[in-house]
């Protein structure tokens, strides 16, 4: 038998694979006519069958952000993946293991202690690709611009010994989050591309290679101007996008393709609420769409029947659905369905290990046409 919507057990993730696709062209048509690269950000994914979606106009190279990702898309065929967060030196073995197997796994650092580890393997017969981190404004991680110190002697150490391979450089202007017109994320954007072209350039003068310069997030991907000495991008959330990318201006809210599907558990007149069994757990507790959408909660109900119907309050398994308006409880009884927009996609679909898959193009949008696995862990 075939689920619908209506037979889903509750909480669960849907996917809409039309929205999918659309958002997957955007990037692309913003990248390919510039000659740059999309090493898309697959944290937000966690999924072969996206990820092979999002490479499919470019060359198949991708970003994780745990060894346990870098595993699972290695066995799906891919062959060039960034491990993007700061390698350390406890996880050279595994890196090491999976670069025998034939995986060019690449890791990055921005600290010299790691680069001289990363050097002491590569003597021992252990080989590398590393990317070094440049801050270009998010004050995460990375060398920060424009002083940039200790790049060119963390460089030097890669570059100099033997199996290392000194890739490049990579930053992430995460600060392109707390903008919310296309004027101030194109402005973050030139900030990142003048980090990591600059970082790259004083590689070159010092006689080192840098053959790869690469940043990205989904606002700068869909709001720079230009990409003038970058080679690759690595957006995330843009396959599903999420109302932070919606309050921020990276999409619509036709845009978003993921949702959580919820049952109606309880009616509560007297405090105008009703409840579903979704909380903390299913949604997460990232209320990061607040900074510009205030009524947003923990999510925003889809086709909901009064404006702003959102999930205010979260226990682990409640979620607590209020709205300005009186709550039509008629057209919410208990056993319906509702689906919510999740804050941050990333952080929501953490929790499953699968997506139910619609699709509102090219069957009836209700319809599971397609189960996609995901990894979970580190």
């Amino acid at each position: 038998m075939t689920d619908t919507l209506d037979t889903l057990p509750t909480p669960c993730l849907i996917l809409d694979r039309a929205i999918l696709r659309r958002n997957i062209g955007r990037v692309t048509a913003r990248l390919k006519p510039a000659g740059v690269q999309l090493r898309p950000h697959l944290k937000t994914a966690k999924s072969v069958d996206v990820g092979r979606m999002a490479t499919a106009a470019f060359d198949g190279r991708i970003t994780v952000s745990t060894l346990a990702e870098a595993r699972y898309f290695a066995a799906g065929g891919f062959g060039d993946i960034l491990y993007g967060v700061g390698i350390v030196p406890s996880k050279l073995p595994a890196v090491a293991a999976l670069r025998r197997q034939g995986v060019n796994l690449r890791v990055v650092t921005d600290n010299m202690p790691v680069a001289q580890a990363i050097a002491a393997a590569g003597r021992s017969g252990d080989s590398f690709s590393v990317f070094v981190e440049i801050d270009s404004g998010a004050g995460r991680a990375g060398l920060p611009f424009p002083d940039l110190p200790g790049l060119i002697d963390v460089a030097r150490t890669l570059h100099d010994a033997p199996n290392v391979e000194l890739a490049g450089v990579m930053t992430h202007a995460g600060h392109s989050y707390h903008e919310n017109t296309p004027q101030g994320i194109a402005r973050v954007a030139e900030q990142e591309r003048l980090a990591v072209v600059t970082a790259a350039q004083r590689l070159r003068d010092a006689g080192l290679p840098c053959p790869i310069v690469s940043a990205g997030s989904t606002p700068t991907a869909m709001h720079a101007r230009r990409f003038d000495g970058i080679t690759e991008m690595r957006p995330g959330v843009f396959v599903f996008n999420d109302l932070d990318q919606a309050g921020i201006g990276s999409c619509g809210a036709g845009d978003i393709a993921l949702s959580v599907m919820a049952s109606v558990i309880g009616h509560y007149p007297h405090r105008n609420q009703l409840l579903v069994d979704a909380g903390a757990l299913a949604l997460s507790k990232d209320i990061s769409a607040q900074e510009f959408m205030p009524k947003a909660g923990f999510g925003f109900i889809r086709d909901a029947p009064v404006k702003d119907l959102a999930v205010v309050a979260c226990s682990q398994e409640h979620g607590f659905v209020q709205a300005d308006a009186p709550l039509p409880y008629d057209k919410l009884p208990i056993g319906s369905r509702v689906r919510i927009w999740p804050n941050h996609a990333c952080i929501t679909a953490a929790a499953y290990d699968r997506y139910h898959v619609v699709d509102s193009e090219e069957s009836d949008g209700r319809t599971v046409v397609a189960t996609y696995d995901r990894i979970n862990g580190w």
